[in-house]
């Protein structure tokens, strides 16, 4: 699985990707999320707040209860402003 970080969450994670192991009974986006919460103090800081995150699977905006699989691409990102 390969994680995404933009803007933000980069900042905050302090990486940009990463391919972690991610235990196996992680089903889908939200139990992804309280993992990675988990993985430091950088982590839960980056997911405190939800209402400000969002992600893609494999480069389609999906909700928290997403299905994920080990060899998903997994983009997590600030909500987009147009101009």
């Amino acid at each position: 699985m390969k994680l995404l970080y933009f803007a933000w969450l980069r900042e905050r994670v302090g990486l940009a990707e990463e391919e972690p192991e991610v235990p196996a009974e992680i089903g889908d986006v939200a139990g992804l999320i309280r993992w990675l919460a988990g993985r430091g103090d950088n982590f839960a800081r980056a997911f405190a707040d939800l209402s400000v995150v969002r992600v893609a699977v494999n480069q389609e905006y999906v909700g928290l209860d997403q299905e994920i699989a080990p060899g998903d691409e997994i983009a997590f990102f600030p909500p987009l402003t147009g101009g």
